[in-house]
């Protein structure tokens, strides 16, 4: 498996990509499973932009300058960064490779530019795209959380379809009609994730020795 460093570690974690186009429900998805599943953590990009009311550093997203995340991308210090609407995200390799090494599953909630990103260095990376029931009633989810502009929901609505296009090439889409239901499919790609023999070595090795494995 790809190590953030060398190639010669075996992750016992495993890292759940998870994209959607702006609107889909992506974030509460996984705030649900992350209060609903043990050893698994969140984790929280960098991001240029400015902060909505209800965010907060550190927790939502670690807030930076665009100068402060230049330096540290020409520093090799992100996995993966991209540029969407104007404004740049990045994941920092330490928090990730931290976890994976400790037994810790982790999820990376970012755009598909990025989660290609991480397909590429990852060879054990388990992708999840979350779906809208349909375009009119991602308008509609968009509109109602009351958090952009008229132009930038336009802008989202824009580049929803092309963003939905690349569901294609995830290892699963889930599409979020239900809550409940979507909720009940993407725990349930977790531990069925789990339960692979390699991640089950990984995390019971004594266990499977005293059975001949």
């Amino acid at each position: 498996m790809y190590n953030l460093n060398s190639q010669n570690t075996e992750y016992s974690g495993t890292p759940f990509v998870i994209s959607a186009p702006s609107g889909a429900g992506k974030s509460s998805l996984v705030q649900a499973l992350l209060n609903d599943v043990r050893n698994l953590e969140l984790s929280i990009s960098s991001t240029t932009r400015n902060p909505r009311p209800n965010e907060k550093d550190g927790v939502h997203y670690h807030f930076t300058t665009q100068q402060e995340f230049m330096n540290a991308r020409d520093q090799g210090d992100f996995i993966e960064w991209a540029e969407v609407y104007s404004n740049f995200y990045g994941t920092r390799k330490s928090f990730v490779e931290s976890k994976l090494k400790n037994n810790c599953d982790v999820i990376l909630e970012i755009d598909w530019q990025g989660a290609f990103q991480i397909m590429k260095k990852l060879s054990h990376v388990v992708s999840i795209f979350i779906l809208p029931p349909s375009i009119e009633e991602l308008k509609k989810r968009l509109i109602g959380r009351a958090t952009d502009s008229e132009e930038i929901i336009e802008l989202r609505m824009q580049k929803a379809k092309s963003e939905i296009e690349q569901s294609k090439k995830f290892d699963f889409i889930i599409i979020n009609e239900d809550f409940q239901t979507a909720l009940l499919e993407l725990k349930s790609i977790v531990i069925a994730t789990r339960c692979r023999y390699k991640q089950q070595r990984a995390r019971h090795t004594e266990k499977l020795k005293t059975l001949g494995l």
